[in-house]
């Protein structure tokens, strides 16, 4: 009795690792539930099929032991993906979200354009990484579901706004700015060497009665300042190089305090050390679908973890 169920568990063994599509020797296909989701279980052959293309690549790795090593961190990163993917589905169930068959075969024939393959050769690439059609469909719909999931859930917590925009326009021509060489005038006052917010203030003052009368790298040189060659901000102080970094070709910044001494700033010129930065309207749009995609990649991590917080989750891989 004991050797027949031993060979009815073989069986169901083989069978159902032929039908996760996997090529493996009939004494190592064991079925077994790999993480429970709130009693909605996770097969070993779910995760085993998922794992397919990417197994292949991570079985070209020289040893055995980098191979096998390689196929458990793919194992482990999938099966959590597996089960954020179960708790948006399960969430989804129970608000009665939905996708319609139009909705999956419309998403399946993008995909086919966008490859620039016939049907034929489309459902071929996908034979070959591992997926019958219906499987793929299936994979398909629940990814459409997770995402009107979390577009329902998530997305009225973004709100970008113009100023938004147009905040992290100026902050990435900032960054431009830094990246590049420029030449710079500038008048020091110094200060002693205990100096106190009395004598701080005296030579802030100072600076800023003769900010005035500086505009150009003559009135400078008049002034007792000088001018540099061709320079970096990494050659300046911090206060000096983020002062410079804002001012625009022909600016004098304001008052600076720094170690030692107040300075007066004027931006000569500037040389991009890449292309200048496109003008706002240009890439306007550009950047609001980066902000909206990066705020909603936070809102969904941030789904996740209420999800996940009211789950019950157990993991099965290792043992």
């Amino acid at each position: 009795m004991r050797a027949h169920r031993l060979v009815l568990l073989t069986l169901v063994s083989a069978l159902l690792g032929a039908a996760s599509g996997l090529a493996v020797a009939r004494a190592e296909v064991i079925e077994r539930v790999v993480a429970v989701v709130n009693d909605d279980a996770i097969f070993l052959s779910e995760l085993r099929q998922k794992a397919a293309p990417v197994v292949r690549r991570a079985m070209q790795a020289p040893t055995e032991s980098q191979r096998m090593a390689a196929v458990q961190q793919i194992y482990r990163q999938l099966l959590d993906t597996m089960i954020d993917e179960r708790l948006i589905l399960q969430a989804a169930e129970q608000e009665d979200v939905s996708v319609t068959t139009a909705e999956v075969n419309e998403a399946v024939g993008n995909v086919r354009t966008q490859s620039g393959l016939s049907e034929a050769d489309f459902w071929e690439a996908v034979r070959g990484q591992g997926f019958s059609e219906s499987a793929y469909r299936s994979d398909v719909r629940r990814q459409l579901l997770r995402l009107k999931m979390l577009n329902q859930r998530v997305r009225g917590r973004v709100n970008i706004t113009e100023d938004d925009v147009r905040r992290r326009y100026e902050e990435s021509a900032v960054r431009a700015r830094r990246e590049s060489t420029f030449e710079a005038c500038y008048v020091r006052y110094a200060l002693p060497a205990s100096a106190g917010p009395t004598a701080v203030r005296d030579a802030t003052r100072q600076a800023e009665r003769a900010r005035d009368s500086l505009r150009s790298a003559e009135d400078f040189e008049d002034a007792g300042g000088s001018c540099t060659g061709r320079i970096s901000e990494g050659d300046l102080a911090p206060e000096l190089g983020e002062a410079l970094a804002v001012l625009e070709e022909g600016q004098v910044s304001p008052a600076v305090l720094t170690d030692g001494a107040v300075f007066l700033l004027l931006l000569r010129n500037r040389q991009m050390a890449s292309e200048a930065l496109p003008a706002y309207e240009s890439i306007r749009m550009d950047l609001y679908r980066e902000m909206v995609q990066e705020a909603m990649a936070r809102q969904e991590a941030l789904y996740l973890d209420e999800l996940r917080r009211r789950a019950v989750v157990v993991r099965r891989l290792e043992n």
